[in-house]
């Protein structure tokens, strides 16, 4: 994570999408909604999912940084 002051709302949600995909946890929900080969399967394909969504929306805001932000990327 940079650790920076928020420059926009753009930058903000940027680092919210860096934390969400690096920092949480979802081990103890999948031992709630896992009981079997099965659900297993489910719950992978559907946390796969959200994280290739979530790198997408991360994606899709690089080139509204700050040119200075190490992640800044033109469009």
């Amino acid at each position: 994570m940079n650790k920076e002051r928020a420059t926009s709302v753009s930058h903000v949600e940027y680092e919210i999408l860096g934390v969400l995909i690096d920092d949480v946890n979802l081990m103890p929900l999948r031992e709630i909604m896992v009981d079997d080969d099965v659900t297993g399967k489910r719950f992978d394909s559907g946390a796969k999912n959200i994280l290739l969504l979530l790198e997408n929306m991360r994606e899709r805001r690089t080139h509204r940084l700050k040119p200075t932000h190490p992640d800044y990327r033109s469009k």
